[in-house]
């Protein structure tokens, strides 16, 4: 049972001097690669990327859009001249649509990014078809999460100070199934309540996280957009085997709200 995905990096050079706002770059990277892809796709490819739709009756009212950026090494700003990279990973395995996804960031890198709308050349870009395995546990008793990006997780509509284990892999499981169902190989053929049942016996053995409060404000819409989160990292300890291969795929789809942007990025090392 593997779940299959495309890391796709990009390497651009400025071509006047481009800056980023203090909320950082994947949230200009987002709203400029979903018009240039408007631009360039067919209507169904865009929607399937930026505009999913529940499919049929049973479908999610908000289905997760198939993609998420990494921009974290994004710099603050870069001059004529400087390289600049950042990366997304790709949940649907259409090669067409991957396709469609570096085509629009060459028409989006051209076309100018940031307040002043800089050009940048696309130089080159690396495009790697992963999978990961989640069917062979792997034996391990302790393991740190590190959330190296600001994280949201709901647990009962609440946000919990620091999750449970039952709360994180809840959250993971339920992301990597809805992402291979929509876009990936199908539904994956898992005991969805013994996996949480047996989650729940994991302990929190210690925390050290901080909340961050951020907002951005949409210049189309006006609206305001809370970026917050925790970040730093947490301990758990237990049986930990057959949930560690779900751990490890979260670390490329990202866990909680607004993944997309890059919220919600994990690191996790076995102990």
């Amino acid at each position: 049972m593997d779940f299959r995905f495309y890391r796709l990096c990009f390497e651009l050079r400025a071509r006047g001097e481009l800056r980023f706002p203090p909320s950082g770059a994947a949230n200009v990277l987002r709203g400029a690669l979903g018009l240039a892809l408007r631009r360039t796709a067919p209507p169904e490819v865009y929607e399937r990327i930026f505009e999913p739709r529940p499919a049929g009756p049973s479908g999610l009212r908000h289905p997760p859009r198939p993609f998420v950026l990494r921009a974290r090494a994004c710099p603050q700003g870069a001059v004529s001249g400087e390289p600049w990279r950042f990366g997304m990973n790709v949940f649907e395995t259409n090669q067409t649509i991957v396709d469609s996804i570096v085509f629009a960031v060459y028409r989006m890198a051209g076309e100018g990014l940031g307040p002043v709308r800089a050009p940048s050349d696309l130089v080159a870009v690396v495009s790697s078809a992963c999978s990961v395995d989640l069917s062979t546990p792997e034996p391990v008793s302790q393991i740190r999460v590190r959330f190296v990006s600001n994280t949201e997780l709901k647990a009962a509509g609440q946000l919990p100070a620091v999750p449970t284990f039952a709360q994180l892999f809840s959250r993971v499981r339920d992301r990597i199934s809805n992402l291979s169902t929509l876009y990936g190989s199908g539904p994956l053929e898992i005991d969805f309540r013994g996996l949480g049942h047996r989650a729940a016996a994991v302990r929190l053995v210690s925390s050290r996280l901080e909340h961050v409060s951020q907002t951005r404000r949409s210049s189309r819409t006006g609206e305001v957009h809370p970026l917050g989160g925790f970040t730093g990292e947490v301990t758990y300890s237990g049986d930990l085997a057959e949930f560690l291969p779900f751990l490890r795929a979260a670390q490329y789809t990202g866990v909680g709200r607004q993944a997309v942007w890059g919220k919600g990025e994990i690191e996790v090392e076995p102990q």
